[in-house]
């Protein structure tokens, strides 16, 4: 049996760029509301106009998934409830979640909400994905970092629905794993406002690069082989990007997966044509041939979107002089990108001057002139793109509102049974969801000479559901008299019954919705009173084994070890002495466990069970796959498992935690907050660390962590690669050593000390814990978003 073609889809960070993909061929959409959304700078919709366009797009017999994958604070529960019941009201087709508080009140009061894992979700094995099964989830968005054939040994392990990116912007670290951009400024990527860091220019040794910047997915030569691995959607990058970039990438990529094999090489080759109007970066096939890939961040190019057109030559006031490399029209969109990783400014071409003459195309070679509406804004040298063209979608906005103001609602399956139990009433018995009502109606028969009542005659009449919200799906009939009903009666039947049918679901939504959301409103903890002069447990994270003797500090109670395969083998080294300590001891696990390498830390927690050391802490979803079938294991969570509120407390603890490590990027107030609650598990704070602000599987060839990679401002940063990825952390180490009195009387007791980039005999090492001792913070060092406000 033929295999059903993959799933297409879209993103619509817009009303124009929905129609695009709609127009383009888009099986489905993606779009985000204006809350809860990894792209929070897009456009993005409201409740309103998405129902409008759940109707167009089931009209066109498309879906419309939400994108509700950022993380949520604990005074934003409310707001997500309130949304999570408005989004099951109107049959939404699908969820994209990250953060567990989602899925948990979704799970237990929103169950007709189907949900899909977002990527920030960073699930790149198969254990995540069977993690995923077992919570309830019917499809998984993988990790851009996977090869075809890690995809593949993926799909033989799962039944779950697998999405994979297909084109469009890659991160450099794994998607949920970058703190980069929050700890800039505050600005969160997993909150939906990243401000991209990566894309600028850096120095290393003198020499200059965009050592972060990758380029653009680019997968339309590989979609039966992405098929054949088990991916059934394939999805477009690009909630932040235009209507016209939708319309070009979705209409290559509809145009290759509808050839038939016998074309296919000559609709790639036409589908690279329209890609080229995308304005993306360079394209790279990424990781999914297999291997490293090598042109997926290329230090000398840009980080800029756009097709790069020339250098600023001159500069009169706003009169921009530069020599094109492409074709240049009125109408087109440009950007002048500055030496500085400042951002660009961007404007559309009304003038154009080729020489001295006005004109309205210049061809490629061409010194134009165009004035812009920036005065003394560029200087000689700073880069020109070309980001939109002239042919751009034309649909405006205000189009584009009369359009959805225009589509039909959403229609609900009606089943209806009718009888005549006599020849003066007609009985209808209606069915829509779970809502039934019977209606008996009294009517006029006479004896039928020809033609008597029947099943296609009533079909014909109840078919007709006019403006109300319903498709007549099955129309049964018992045994019917030979009679006629005027047809006029039956009309007035049909528009009565449609319309009592109406407002009964209307009530019974209203009544289900209004006790759902009542429901889980009282689901959310309280606040209890600080529960301050509880004794304080530190836990310090050390480099290995060998410095396990901090536990003879009697203020150190715990240590946490990476689990490595070199800490394993130290701790071979080191003989029973740390075994006899092994309560005191916690194993930390590293965020990503790619498939090959499972079996070996499956074998090492066992191996270590059996040694008595039974404490681990878990730094992925997939984690707790690890341990099933385990008994007697103390869990607790990393802060890369977000904790940000109280329910995802509480999924942690129904999957078995003890214990949580609150986020990392957290501030003061919410912090506040979620101490306030008793979910039953106890709660760690981070209060010194250093920050690997970018987690990724691409290598950075040449860098070394004994020189900086230094930022335009004077930021150092320093790189580690090992194990098969590369992790960049800030120089300047993160600490609350001086907001341990704040902390405690918010009610924390637990601290967690992470020394294992210096180790903690080192004299930096001794200088934290002596100002952990006296609750000092030391100099240089950063509070990252504690004392702001984490956005």
């Amino acid at each position: 049996m033929t295999p059903p073609k993959p799933e297409l889809l879209a993103p619509a960070g817009s009303l124009e760029a929905f129609f695009a993909a709609m127009e383009a061929g888009a099986d489905a959409v993606y779009t985000g509301l204006k809350d809860f959304s990894a792209r929070a700078k897009a456009k993005n919709v409201t409740l309103g106009e998405l129902e409008r366009m759940l109707g167009y797009a089931r009209g066109k017999g498309r879906k419309v998934y939400v994108t509700l994958n950022t993380l949520v604070k604990e005074a934003e529960l409310p707001q997500l409830i309130e949304t999570l019941a408005a989004l099951e009201a109107m049959d939404i087709d699908a969820v994209i979640l990250q953060d567990l508080a989602v899925w948990r009140l979704a799970r237990r009061h929103f169950p007709g909400l189907e949900l899909h894992s977002s990527t920030q979700l960073t699930v790149h094995n198969a254990a995540g994905v069977r993690m995923l099964e077992r919570m309830g989830f019917t499809r998984a968005v993988l990790a851009r970092e996977l090869s075809l054939a890690e995809i593949a040994a993926i799909r033989r392990q799962t039944t779950m629905e697998l999405e994979h990116f297909i084109h469009g912007a890659l991160c450099f670290s794994f998607s949920g794993q970058c703190y980069f951009s929050s700890f800039l400024g505050g600005k969160s990527g997993n909150r939906g406002r990243c401000a991209q860091p990566c894309r600028r220019r850096y120095r290393y040794r003198g020499q200059e690069g965009y050592y972060f910047s990758t380029n653009d997915l680019s997968a339309i030569d590989l979609l039966p082989e992405l098929a054949a691995a088990g991916v059934i959607s394939f999805k477009i990058e690009g909630r932040m990007k235009s209507a016209e970039y939708v319309a070009s990438v979705v209409g290559a990529y509809r145009k290759v997966l509808d050839a038939a094999p016998a074309g296919r090489k000559e609709a790639v080759r036409a589908g690279k044509e329209l890609l080229k109007l995308s304005f993306g970066r360079v394209p790279t096939k990424g990781f999914l041939p297999g291997g490293i890939p090598t042109d997926i961040a290329i230090p000398s190019l840009t980080g800029a979107t756009g097709r790069f057109l020339g250098e600023l030559t001159q500069v009169r006031g706003g009169t921009l002089v530069f020599k094109t490399r492409d074709r240049l029209h009125l109408g087109d969109r440009l950007r002048v990108q500055p030496q500085s990783d400042r951002a660009g400014s961007a404007f559309t071409v009304k003038e154009l001057l080729v020489g001295k003459r006005p004109a309205k195309v210049a061809a490629a070679g061409s010194l134009v002139n165009v004035p812009s509406p920036f005065r003394d804004a560029f200087k000689v040298g700073d880069a020109v793109f070309k980001v939109s063209s002239e042919q751009a979608f034309t649909l405006s906005e205000a189009a584009c509102r009369r359009r959805l103001g225009q589509a039909p609602p959403v229609t609900r399956g009606v089943s209806l049974e009718i009888g005549m139990p006599t020849t003066q009433t007609l009985s209808v018995h209606a069915r829509c969801g779970g809502l039934e009502l019977h209606l008996d109606y009294p009517v006029e028969s006479f004896p039928a000479t020809e033609r008597p009542l029947d099943a296609a005659t009533l079909e014909g009449v109840f078919a007709r559901t006019a403006a109300l919200p319903f498709r007549l799906d099955v129309l049964r009939t018992g045994s019917l008299p030979p009679v006629v009903i005027p047809p006029s009666r039956l009309k007035e039947i049909r528009r009565d019954c449609y319309e009592q049918l109406a407002a009964s679901l209307r009530d019974e939504r209203q009544q289900r919705r209004q006790t759902a959301q009542q429901a889980a409103l009282s689901d959310l903890l309280p606040a209890v009173p600080s529960r301050p002069g509880h004794q304080r447990l530190v836990s310090v994270i050390i480099p290995g084994p060998r410095d396990a003797q901090l536990l003879s500090d009697p203020e150190v109670d715990r240590v946490l070890i990476p689990l490595t395969p070199g800490t394993l083998q130290e701790l071979e080294r080191t003989g029973r002495r740390l075994s006899c300590q092994a309560r005191q001891v916690v194993w930390d696990l590293p965020p990503i466990i790619l498939d090959p390498q499972w079996p070996s830390y499956r074998q090492a927690v066992e191996r270590l069970q059996q040694r008595g050391f039974c404490n681990f802490r878990l730094n992925n979803l997939s984690h707790f796959e690890l341990f099933s079938g385990l008994a007697e294991m103390q869990l607790s969570t990393g802060y890369r498992l977000f904790s940000l509120n109280s329910q995802a407390l509480l999924a942690w603890k129904e999957f078995g935690a003890a214990e949580a490590t609150l986020y990392i990027e957290d501030d003061r107030a919410n912090l506040s907050e979620l101490l306030a609650r008793d979910a039953g598990l106890a709660t760690a704070v981070t209060v010194y660390a250093p920050v690997p602000l970018i987690t990724s599987r691409i290598p950075l060839r040449g860098l070394r962590p004994d020189s900086p990679v230094v930022s335009d401002r004077g930021e150092p940063y320093r790189v580690v690669q090992r194990g098969g990825l590369s992790v960049l952390s800030s120089e300047t180490d993160f600490s609350l050593l001086g907001q341990l009195e704040s902390l405690r009387a918010a009610g924390c007791d637990r601290l967690i000390v992470d020394l294992s980039h210096l180790g903690p005999f080192s004299p930096r090492g001794r200088q934290v814990l002596e100002a952990l001792r006296k609750g000092k913070d030391l100099p240089g060092t950063s509070t990252f978003n504690f004392l702001a406000n984490l956005e």
